[in-house]
């Protein structure tokens, strides 16, 4: 068994601000993410108020990963690589992934962008990844089981007809963008680690228009829809408290 750190009031403190912060970024660049600007420009934006922000952005350097941002389009599930050659267009449904940390302390968080206007599918298919998120967040409790989280995420995708993502996972956060534990979308309720008090916890679910599988391009990074489907996909930051839970990345 993994061992998973709590955290003090210290470094939630600095976790929410670097969720604060993020979340305040990506509020702010919504009116930049428009048809004709490329993802290697909207990355360039994001590293650079992030900067501005006293932010480290994490996911550079991290293994051989040279942006600050993942900007992943259309049937890509997660870890698009922002490029000068992906422009975006009218009708595209875009996710941006971004790791920021304070004084040491990551926050991460995912959120949807629509270019123009796009299709219903498209729309539904967001709505479900964060109904399934926002379910899974308010069960949260010192006590549950970790794998409720994962349970609450797969039915509530599966029920709107709609695949989850089982390759990646969300996962334990704080110093290191990845701690103990992992968090899956799927699984059986009642498993796992007992939730506690000062657990800080990643929750991302990954979800697919069509079937779950997907594939990992060249690149070693891209991953996509192995049907070529739409996928969606959102996170936030969430501590456990005393009586429930703080999402760290929302305003």
């Amino acid at each position: 068994m993994q061992h998973i750190q709590l955290k003090n009031k210290l470094a939630i403190d600095k976790m929410r601000t670097a969720g604060k912060r993020l979340a305040t970024i990506l509020k702010e660049i919504e009116p930049l993410v428009v048809a004709g600007i490329s993802t290697w420009e909207l990355d360039a934006e994001i590293e650079g108020r992030m900067r501005a922000l006293a932010l480290k952005p994490v996911c550079k350097g991290y293994g051989s990963y040279r942006h600050a941002t993942c900007i992943s389009v259309n049937n890509v599930v997660v870890h698009g690589i922002p490029s000068k050659d992906t422009i975006l267009k009218s009708g595209d449904f875009v996710k941006i992934d971004v790791v920021g940390s304070f004084e040491n302390y990551c926050a991460d968080m995912a959120r949807p962008f629509f270019v123009g206007a796009v299709d219903e599918r498209v729309q539904r298919l967001a709505a479900v990844a964060k109904s399934a998120l926002n379910k899974a967040i308010a069960l949260i409790k010192p006590g549950i089981f970790l794998s409720d989280i994962s349970a609450c995420i797969q039915e509530e995708v599966e029920q709107a007809g709609f695949g989850v993502v089982r390759y990646f996972s969300g996962h334990g956060i704080g110093k290191s963008l990845h701690e103990a534990p992992d968090v899956p979308n799927y699984g059986e309720a009642g498993e796992g680690p007992v939730l506690r008090e000062g657990m800080t916890l990643a929750i991302e679910p990954m979800i697919t228009e069509g079937s779950y599988e997907i594939v990992i391009m060249p690149d070693g990074w891209t991953a996509k829809t192995k049907d070529g489907g739409l996928a969606a996909h959102e996170e936030d930051t969430i501590v456990v408290t005393r009586d429930g839970v703080e999402i760290l990345t929302r305003l």
